[in-house]
């Protein structure tokens, strides 16, 4: 009869960002654990709070499966003699298996017949065999940061109190440690601390809640989530949406209570960002609005007991909080009484790399670069890319932004509108670090999108050019994050840009301080380019083939290469396509290497050469005029018109011609049409049945 296992760790407080991450890894570690020991398993859930880490397993089964396995012995011709007697090799292999020779097997292998045994290994009860693994699991669980504590060597995220483990309500004994499981779990430190006695997992979540202590994380974010509304409420406000903060807070208590604070209107002077950041990065408080959209000047601190005397509570939050808000109040002030364009000579004493100079000499660079992609792009731009390049990294060296990192951009946007700076210019200081994580949002004006281009290419093509290339899982320069976000940036806007000429022109700003060639360098970053853009496409559930076809063939616009993925995504849906490809991969792959060169239309001496000549000729200009069209559907199917001619001239042409003359106008022809295919994708990476 298969059991339910109950294992819980009880620890002192665990950071919350740590306790997300090591249920997944609980969860997927164990499963692992008992697919290698032969112990079935079904459903398998973690949960978890500051003081423990719990995994609930169904359906274990009683016992490990049984293992049979074939041992390969000696081969035949070597076990036995002329006269089939057992040799000293049969003999010993039985005697080192403990079975008889003659209860030996034969075994077919590619290497001929062997002698081999047959062994069943009976599995043991899943009981013994966890007291056995369980340490070793729990002690093998992953942490940013683990600490010892006592005499012991072992570590962990934060010290171990207790270990409850159950097997079918059965307690599971095993050291880990300083501590010995048992079958028992401890309710909240302050509320309930004494020892509760579980059997399985609905007595465990159910003791605790009475104990208060709310073990599932989503049951307890719903309180915390429900407790705010009804909190805000009190004062006609909304929480100021922050999933972020949710989650911490979440990670933060075992058992949420909310508590309304309120601090002194003066505050509501400050920017909007200014607020919100002060009170969520050093207390992890809630904002709130009002009904008109406007901040209320109220708080919301999450709790991890039920205050006796919630007003006496919320004093307390308000004395710190009001601490902080005058702090950032005196930041505010003391920044606005230097102009916004003085911070920029700042920047010359801040170190952006050791070799790749300071935070001015980057500001420097990038600005030229942004004012070429405006040339490129949007000419009538080029002033306010120029402008926003030279402010937008003069708020690193405020007052502000020193307190607070998280709010560059955002106080350089207000900096600059208070300095009278153009509003295009004042939103692009902010939107050119946008997007500045993977679920963020992208810049909705088009001078914040140059900028930011610009910068996040000065940097890759910096940290390139000194060599500081990203290896593996290892980028600390957050490489692999700019070059995506370039790419999402130009297709999210349509931007048709060479890439080539983009990285060029950064490498040639860059000259006196990249160590490497800018040749060298140029091709290894066109190629990580590449390499985002593929990943980017097939997570997008793209084909490998239909996405290396076209990249193979060129991606110096990364607009036009995806939608040229999109498009031949789509003819490859067709019935005929299999057919089609064939024949435009054996027009690559034999034309592939042959020199360039005019079709002398005299050397011709089938019609089905003249034929494929002349249609060609018309699919070329069709192709041209499709991709001058940026329409690369009707590309596609232009190419498609050459699937019989192609057939009929490989039924009746021998390429290879023995007159030099005319197998060189042969492959002429073939490059020519060749070429016209590779303009919009490698069909030859294609595979075809």
């Amino acid at each position: 009869m298969r059991s339910e296992l109950l294992l819980e760790i009880g620890t002192e407080e665990i950071p919350a960002r740590f306790i997300p991450p090591v249920l997944e890894e609980m969860a997927a570690t164990f499963r692992t654990l008992m697919a290698q020991e032969r112990i079935g398993v079904g459903e398998i859930v973690t949960w978890g709070t500051p003081r423990r880490l719990a995994l609930v397993a169904q359906d274990v089964a009683p016992v490990q499966a049984e293992l049979s396995a074939e041992i390969l012995g000696p081969p035949k011709a070597v076990a036995f003699d002329a006269g089939g007697q057992p040799t000293a090799a049969a003999q010993g292999f039985a005697k080192a298996q403990g079975v008889a020779v003659r209860d030996l097997i034969e075994v077919e292998t590619p290497r001929g017949v062997y002698l081999a045994v047959s062994k069943t290994t009976p599995g043991r009860p899943t009981g013994e065999r966890l007291k056995e693994l369980l340490p070793g699991f729990i002690l093998g669980l992953s942490f940013p940061k683990s600490m010892r504590w006592g005499s012991l060597t072992t570590t962990f995220a934060r010290p171990i109190h207790w270990v409850l483990a159950r097997l079918g309500g059965e307690v599971i004994s095993f050291p880990v440690a300083d501590v010995v499981s048992g079958g028992v779990t401890y309710g909240h430190r302050f509320l309930a601390p004494q020892a509760i006695e579980v059997k399985d997992s609905t007595a465990y979540v159910a003791a605790l809640a009475l104990a208060h202590v709310i073990v599932e994380p989503g049951p307890r974010r719903a309180r915390l989530e429900e407790e705010l509304a009804q909190v805000a409420a009190r004062v006609g406000g909304e929480v100021v949406p922050n999933p972020g903060l949710v989650e911490e807070n979440t990670f933060l208590v075992e058992y949420p209570s909310v508590v309304l604070g309120t601090f002194e209107d003066k505050f509501l002077a400050l920017p909007d960002e200014v607020l919100i950041t002060s009170m969520r990065e050093h207390q992890r408080y809630f904002s709130l609005r009002g009904k008109n959209g406007k901040l209320l000047p109220h708080l919301l601190a999450v709790n991890n007991t039920l205050a006796r005397d919630p007003e006496l509570v919320a004093r307390g939050h308000e004395r710190v909080l009001r601490a902080r808000l005058s702090d950032a109040m005196y930041f505010y002030q003391v920044d606005q009484k230097v102009p916004f364009q003085d911070r920029v000579e700042e920047l010359k004493g801040v170190v952006y790399h050791s070799l790749l100079g300071t935070s001015f000499e980057k500001m420097e660079r990038f600005r030229q670069l942004a004012a070429y992609l405006a040339r490129e792009i949007a000419p009538n731009l080029e002033e306010t890319a120029r402008r926003a390049a030279t402010l937008c990294k003069a708020d690193i060296v405020t007052e502000m932004v020193g307190e607070f990192p998280s709010l560059q951009g955002i106080m350089g946007r207000q900096y600059a509108k208070i300095s009278e700076e153009s509003p295009e210019v004042a939103e692009a200081i902010f939107t050119h670090y946008l997007p500045r994580h993977a679920d963020d949002e992208l810049p909705g004006d088009l001078a914040g999108a140059l900028v930011g281009m610009a910068d996040r290419m000065d940097t890759i093509c910096g940290i390139f050019g000194v060599g500081l290339i990203p290896t593996g899982a290892a980028d600390p320069y957050g490489l692999r994050r700019h070059a995506l976000s370039i790419i999402r940036i130009l297709r999210a806007l349509d931007l048709h840009l060479d890439l080539v000429g983009l990285v060029w022109q950064a490498l040639e700003l860059l000259k006196d301080k990249i160590s490497r060639t800018p040749e060298e360098t140029a091709l290894e970053v066109l190629d990580f380019f590449q390499t985002r853009l593929q990943h980017l496409l097939l997570a997008e559930g793209f084909e490998h083939e239909t996405v290396t076809a076209v990249l193979t063939a060129g991606c110096r616009d990364v607009v036009e290469a995806i939608d040229k993925v999109e498009a031949l995504d789509e003819v490859r849906q067709s019935p005929e396509f299999p057919v089609l490809a064939v024949a435009f991969k054996r027009v690559i792959n034999i034309s592939r290497g042959a020199e360039a060169g005019e079709v002398d239309a005299g050397l011709f001496e089938y019609p089905e050469e003249r034929v494929l000549f002349e249609i060609s000729a018309l699919m070329e200009d069709e192709v041209d005029a499709a991709l001058e069209k940026r329409d690369y559907l009707s590309a596609c199917q232009a190419l498609a018109k050459l699937k019989a001619p192609v057939d009929l001239f490989f039924d009746k042409v021998l390429v290879m011609a023995e007159d030099e003359r005319v197998r060189r106008n042969r492959l002429a022809l073939l490059e020519r049409i060749s070429a016209t295919f590779l303009k919009m994708a490698d069909f030859s990476k294609i595979t075809t049945g």
